[in-house]
C-alpha cells in the first residue's frame, strides 16, 4: 500500500520513529527480544524503512545486511546513511523476492509491514525459499484484534482494507492497510513450510510509562501489535 508518509515525508518519518512510543519503545524492543544471536549472520531486512533496524543489525555484528522497501525514498535514506555497509533496493514484496537467491539467508526480519499486503502467501513462500535450512524469520504487524474494531462487515474472519489518518509525522496523512484474522495469518505461514516457534504480543517498557502514562496503560491492557518467530 502506498502512503505519502513513506515517500514524500520519508525524512520526517525517519525523525519521528527514532524515539517515539510505538516504534522505538514498544515495537523495536519487543521484536528484538525474539531475535537470535545476530553476529556473523546474513540478514534480510524486509520493509527496511529508513534503516533503523539495519543499523541495529550491523551494530550487533551481522555479517551482511540486505535492505528492501517498497518506497524508493526510504531506500535512498538507507543508502545515504549506511552506504556500502548494506545492499539496499526497492521491491514490491507482495510479489515475493525474485531477486534473492534460494537458501541464502540466516535471518529475515519484517517489522510492521505485512498488514500492507493483501495476499501474504507469495511472500511467505519466497521467505521459505530464500532462508537457509534452520533459518529464522521474525516479524511484527498489527494485532488482528486491534484492527477488528475498524471492521465494516462485523465479521472478524473477513479480510478488509482499512483507511485511517495517522499523525506520525506531525500532520494527518492517509494510510491504508489490511486487517485479517489470526487464522489467515498462521495459515499463510504454515502453508509455506515455515514452523511458528513463538508468538508474542509485546512487552511495554518502563520508558513508555515515563513518556506517557496513558499510552503505557493502553498498551498494557490492549493488544496492539503481534510478534512472530518462524523457522525453516
Amino acid at each position: 500500500m502506498k502512503s505519502a508518509m513513506y515517500s514524500e515525508y520519508a525524512e520526517q518519518y525517519d525523525q519521528a520513529v527514532q524515539d517515539n512510543i510505538y516504534n522505538a519503545h514498544f515495537e523495536r524492543p519487543s521484536l528484538q527480544a525474539l531475535l537470535p544471536e545476530i553476529r556473523g549472520l546474513n540478514v534480510l531486512d524486509l520493509g527496511c524503512g529508513t534503516g533503523v533496524y539495519a543499523q541495529y543489525l550491523l551494530d550487533q555484528g551481522a555479517d551482511a545486511v540486505t535492505c528492501i522497501d517498497y518506497s524508493e525514498a526510504m531506500v535512498d535514506l538507507v543508502r545515504s546513511k549506511l552506504g556500502e555497509k548494506v545492499t539496499a533496493y526497492a521491491q514490491d514484496i507482495s510479489l515475493g523476492l525474485p531477486q534473492e537467491e534460494t537458501g541464502s539467508y540466516d535471518l529475515i526480519i519484517c517489522p510492521l509491514v505485512l498488514h500492507y499486503l493483501e495476499d501474504l502467501n507469495p511472500l511467505f513462500q519466497d521467505v521459505y525459499r530464500v532462508l537457509k535450512p534452520g533459518g529464522v524469520m521474525v516479524f511484527s504487524m498489527h494485532h488482528p484484534l486491534a484492527d477488528f474494531e475498524y471492521s465494516q462487515t462485523g465479521n472478524y474472519f473477513d479480510r478488509e482494507l482499512v483507511t485511517q489518518e495517522w499523525d506520525t509525522v506531525g500532520k494527518p496523512l492517509e494510510v491504508k492497510f489490511y486487517r485479517r484474522s489470526l487464522s489467515e495469518l498462521t495459515d499463510a505461514i504454515t502453508s509455506s513450510g515455515l514452523v511458528i516457534t513463538r508468538i508474542s504480543e509485546g512487552q511495554v517498557s518502563d520508558k513508555v510509562k515515563e513518556l506517557s502514562e496513558s499510552a503505557y496503560n493502553f498498551l498494557s491492557r490492549n493488544p496492539n501489535f503481534i510478534f512472530v518467530r518462524c523457522q525453516k
